[in-house]
């Protein structure tokens, strides 16, 4: 288990928050969101505020305002970088 000062709560308001952004930016009004996700433009609401959302919700949100192979990749190991070997990887930024 890894530790880290971010708990479930920050990381809802982060997604939230970044939603919130991407429909700023594509100038959507909750309601015009809501016609083009399916989801309810009170259920909007209450995420753009809470962060609470169903998962099913929240990825017709994200397919609506953003690529939805973005999220995906999340759940793939990076295959990019190689694990760091020793703790002076780790410490040095060298992985």
């Amino acid at each position: 288990m890894n530790l880290t000062l971010i708990d479930d709560h920050d990381v809802k308001q982060a997604f939230a928050s970044y939603l919130w952004q991407k429909r700023k930016s594509a100038k959507l009004s909750r309601q015009a969101l809501s016609d083009i996700s399916g989801v309810p433009a009170p259920t909007i609401k209450k995420f753009e505020t809470t962060g609470e959302i169903s998962l099913r919700q929240f990825l017709k949100l994200w397919l609506s305002l953003d690529d939805l192979k973005r999220l995906y990749n999340l759940t793939k190991p990076n295959m990019d970088k190689p694990a760091p070997r020793s703790i002076d990887e780790v410490l040095n930024e060298r992985f």
